[in-house]
């Protein structure tokens, strides 16, 4: 589409004349020779760019330009002038003016301003589109769950979320809602009200990750020879960014995001011109850092930039009880994405959910969700609805029986030591020197293990 430029000009010759050469640059062009009809002709004609004269027969433009800058400060509006004054032209910007022209117009200089006027439109409606599109749910501390383990979890988010610019590593197995948290931790923040930019780094290509979190001007690349890109850090000013699995980005992106995270500026690529911006950045992995750090694929001093704040969150298989809690939120979802009427799960159901493995974590079980709301007719979800899952086998052993199963998918170590850990402390009644005893543990080390694994028993009675 054709950008649409407005000229304001009492001087019916200059009209003619300017019109006659814009429409050659391909604009389309609309033209007003009355001071007092300017915002009625901007209402009605709705330009991209107005060529506003200072000096009208029966007002003045700088008034008009006052005006313009409250009721469309969105619209770039150049001034031109047949004076050759200096303070003019300063209270001009000062009011506002995106440039200025001299008459008579030096036709290249005009050409210039233009393609400079429309860059900007391009960029600011980048940010708009990309405004639109964040996120805006908003959620609850029972989003998530209610288990010991994930309020916990959510005290220490809530308290590390209210500083400003805290820099937070979100750790966890896909799956598990890092992206999630993080909408979480940046609702909570000062900077709730300013935008959130969601970027994952896994699935830019290699080459053109520096232009996608920093951008790049005009003729920066083969590719790049249409208009300035701004980059995510940018688009961010004054908000938040998630750079999702950070872990993938190169050697030498990860050094550019060092300096970004220190100095808070950086340059476009193929730019002169630094850049500064004042970003909130998370950043999200699936993967163990420090293993990374010691392997050399990730750089010491990015991860402890990084790791300011940590935020470890357990795949759903150690937080069972928090199952149903999501099943309800995603069948309610999904009954109203589908227009179904499910109002329960049946028992059967709930403990099937609660027996799976789920190595695709709450991904998963959102996608079982859906498929099994998706699928049925009726008020309640039952076991035959969810034939497409593993059926879990339940075997009846006596107590002084010790089985061990490994599932297919396989299993954390930390994971069966925690079962074997809370089946010691079953038997015992929740006493721990008994516990620690059976399982050749001093009771010190047993309380390590079980701080370490987020298990908290009460002594039973009787």
């Amino acid at each position: 589409m054709k950008p649409k430029l407005l000229i304001v000009d009492d001087d019916n010759l200059v009209c003619i004349s300017l019109k006659k050469i814009l429409l050659k640059f391909d604009y389309d062009v609309e033209v007003c020779m009355e001071g007092e009809k300017v915002f009625e002709t901007v209402e009605r004609t709705q330009p991209d760019i107005i060529l506003l004269d200072i000096y009208l027969t029966t007002h003045n433009g700088l008034d008009i330009l006052k005006e313009l800058q409250k009721k469309y400060f969105h619209i770039p509006v150049i001034m031109i002038t047949g004076y050759s004054d200096v303070k003019i032209s300063v209270e001009a910007m000062k009011y506002g003016a995106f440039d200025f022209l001299l008459k008579p117009i030096d036709l290249d200089q005009l050409k210039l301003i233009l393609a400079k006027c429309v860059n900007h439109l391009n960029l600011k409606h980048e940010v708009e589109k990309l405004h639109s599109i964040m996120p805006n749910e908003e959620f609850s501390r029972e989003y998530f769950g209610k288990s010991k383990l994930i309020q916990r979890i959510l005290n220490t988010v809530e308290k590390i979320s209210k500083s400003d610019d805290t820099t937070i590593l979100l750790e966890g197995e896909s799956g598990v809602g890092k992206e999630v948290f993080a909408k979480y931790i940046h609702q909570l923040s000062p900077r709730h009200d300013k935008v959130l930019i969601l970027i994952n780094c896994g699935t830019i290509p290699k080459e053109l990750a520096e232009s996608e979190l920093f951008g790049h001007e005009k003729g920066a690349f083969t590719g790049a020879a249409q208009k300035t890109k701004l980059g995510k850090f940018e688009l961010a000013d004054g908000g938040t960014i998630l750079l999702d699995e950070v872990a993938e980005l190169s050697l030498d992106m990860q050094v550019k995001l060092l300096r970004v995270l220190q100095e808070k500026k950086f340059y476009r690529l193929g730019g002169e011109r630094e850049v500064s911006v004042n970003v909130r950045v998370l950043a999200a992995t699936n993967k163990n850092l420090e293993e990374a750090v010691k392997n050399g694929q990730f750089r010491e001093d990015l991860y402890y930039r990084l790791n300011v704040a940590k935020i470890v969150i357990p795949p759903l298989r150690e937080r069972r009880e928090d199952i149903p809690v999501l099943a309800y939120s995603f069948m309610h979802y999904f009954s109203q994405k589908f227009d179904h009427k499910i109002k329960m799960i049946e028992e059967g159901a709930v403990e099937l959910l609660k027996n799976q493995y789920w190595k695709g974590n709450i991904r998963e079980l959102r996608n079982a969700m859906e498929r099994a709301v998706l699928m049925m007719d009726g008020e309640e979800l039952k076991e035959q609805h969810f034939y497409f899952l593993d059926k879990v086998v339940k075997e009846s052993v006596n107590d002084n029986e010790f089985i061990l199963k490994i599932p297919k998918e396989g299993v954390p170590i930390d994971l069966v030591l925690k079962q074997l850990i809370l089946k010691t402390l079953d038997i015992t009644h929740g006493n721990q020197v008994r516990a620690a005893k059976i399982l050749g543990l001093s009771r010190s080390k047993l309380r390590y293990r079980m701080e370490q694994l987020g298990i908290e028993v009460t002594k039973k009675i009787g």
